[in-house]
């Protein structure tokens, strides 16, 4: 565990990317199964401890320092991990002298597996008691899943990769068919196995991502290079079924992370009946049109299905892409070429609840951007899609995102100038700054008009900007709420933030009565006073103007 704990204290405090990949590929080299396999598996995500949880945690430090002392010292640090690392009490006179060894990376994730839900706080107690405050931190890390030290799955996978010489791709290809501590994945890369090979009869096959366009990129890209299609506003989500050895169907849905959620689409798995692995979004249909996001979420995340729920929301599978037929990998086909295998593959499906997705004409970049500005005038839903998809016609489909193969240019988002009203610390690095940040419009009339809460952010400035940001809520902090801020925001005192956002829904869990979609500080406006912010009814024009075109539509079948 020592040698974990002293992995993630210098990861956590290396900002270089190369230098991250040389200290997790030498750990890989040095350290022997399986404390390497579980340390791979922490650094990616992959282990998770059902009764391991943070409430777990706060209970066992609540236990041994003043509640009072916590709270001050967990609103200063701003990391739960850290804190405890740091207050927890010294080891009693008779474990000092008897000094028991700290644990293994491995003795700790086998251990953890095995208890019961009683077993474990003192286990843990024990364990807290046995190391050094790094030792501490890096246990409550591992057990809580928050590690936040910088390092990405892709990084992870792309150092264990080096240990053989591979690219990380070679490693994003097995990935899904591996379990910790991954014994044959290590002996492969060290000459002393074959090629691990994944049996499963559905299997997850490692998403291929996009870039964000800028204006700049168009110069140096031929239209005629690219197929583009519309960036629908769903959840993207890899389909797949195969034949298990007795020759029975196997269907699965994964999200895009990998994560198996078919149970939450019972409905959908049926018409998954070939053999097969499609790329897609997952959308809900009703007379054949989209639905907004905010209907799909009705089906988000349910661990009960309901037949009212399957038939008040009914799901549907867009597909994008085509990665497997039957057992024939197309991954290395170019996307043309994989697109047209996609279209007979959801022709002979047959099933209402899959389609293709429609490609968009266009010979000039001109062209595109019209439709991307009016998807209605181009065949589709205005509310819907996102924006465009470019996708070069010769791409393979390959893991990560590599850069020039895919672009997606989202519509223009909308912008408002709002109010911060209350500020949070953030997470990990950010830890000791107010990052996250909860603005407001104006509401009422002018002479009794008061703030009311519309969004949160937490991302879209600089670090400069982060640093101001700070600078302001800890010099004009008027209460404290926990970890909350109440910020002064009064018409002519406050701090005015240019907001970005995709779109806007009804919500009953907002005063406003509206909630944002993806927002963003597009900028601080430190030039203009809080009485200029913009009103709610600026939103509530966006509401109706909205509704009125999906009515406009409607009309119109």
């Amino acid at each position: 565990m020592n040698r974990f704990a002293e992995l993630l204290d210098r990861l956590a405090y290396e900002p270089g990317r190369n230098n991250k990949l040389r200290l997790i590929t030498n750990y890989f080299r040095t350290v022997e199964d399986p404390d390497r396999g579980y340390a791979l598996a922490a650094l990616t995500g992959a282990l998770s401890f059902k009764h391991a949880k943070p409430g777990l945690i706060r209970d066992l430090i609540a236990e041994r320092t003043d509640p009072a002392l916590f709270a001050l010292s967990y609103d200063y640090v701003g990391d739960l991990s850290e804190t405890v690392a740091l207050m927890w009490p010294k080891k009693s006179d008779e474990r000092l002298h008897n000094n028991p060894p700290p644990p293994t990376l491995t003795e700790v994730v086998t251990t953890l597996r095995t208890l019961g839900k009683t077993e474990i706080p003192k286990q843990l107690s024990r364990w807290l008691d046995d190391l050094d405050e790094t030792g501490r931190w890096a246990l409550l890390k591992l057990v809580t899943g928050a590690m936040r030290i910088g390092v990405s799955a892709r990084l992870a996978k792309t150092a264990v990769a080096a240990l053989g010489g591979k690219d990380a791709h070679d490693v994003e290809l097995l990935w899904p068919g591996l379990t910790p501590p991954y014994p044959d994945l290590f002996a492969w890369l060290e000459g002393r196995g074959d090629k691990p090979v994944n049996r499963n009869p559905a299997p997850f096959r490692p998403v291929m991502l996009a870039h964000a366009i800028e204006d700049t990129d168009f110069a140096s890209l031929v239209p005629a290079d690219y197929i583009a299609e519309w960036k629908w506003d769903g959840i993207r989500v890899q389909a797949v079924s195969g034949r298990d050895p007795q020759g029975h169907v196997v269907s699965r849905l994964y999200s895009r992370t990998g994560e198996d959620i078919s149970k939450s689409f019972p409905d959908l798995l049926p018409s998954l009946h070939l053999p097969g692995a499609i790329d897609g979004e997952l959308l809900v249909l009703r007379e054949g049109r989209v639905q907004s996001f905010n209907v799909l979420q009705q089906r988000l995340n349910r661990k009960v299905v309901s037949p009212k729920l399957i038939k008040d929301f009914p799901i549907h599978l867009r597909a994008y892409d085509l990665l497997a037929d039957a057992e024939t990998d197309l991954r290395e086909l170019p996307f043309a070429e994989r697109r047209e295998r996609l279209q007979a593959f959801v022709a002979n499906l047959g099933d209402p609840r899959v389609d293709l997705s429609p490609t968009i004409a266009f010979d000039r970049w001109a062209a595109l951007a019209a439709a991307r500005r009016d998807p209605a005038s181009a065949g589709a839903d205005a509310e819907a899609v996102e924006g465009v998809m470019l996708k070069r016609r010769d791409a393979l489909y390959l893991p990560g995102r590599p850069k020039g193969q895919w672009w997606k240019w989202k519509r223009d988002p909308h912008i408002i100038d709002a109010v911060l009203m209350y500020a949070q610390r953030g997470h990990g690095k950010r830890s000791s700054y107010y990052s996250d940040y909860t603005f407001g419009v104006w509401s009422g009339d002018d002479g009794n008009a008061q703030l009311v809460p519309v969004g949160k952010a937490y991302f879209g400035f600089t670090d400069e900007e982060l640093l101001q940001i700070d600078r302001f809520v800890r010099r004009n902090t008027t209460e404290k709420f926990g970890p909350v801020r109440h910020v002064v925001h009064e018409p002519d005192q406050g701090l005015v933030l240019e907001v970005a956002f995709e779109g806007l829904q009804r919500s009953t869990r907002h005063k406003s009565g509206v909630a944002m979609r993806f927002p963003r500080i597009n900028r601080l406006r430190w030039d203009k006073p809080p009485r200029e912010a913009d009103r709610l009814e600026t939103l509530e024009r966006l509401l109706k103007g909205a509704a009125s075109s999906e009515a406009a539509e409607d009309g119109a079948h």
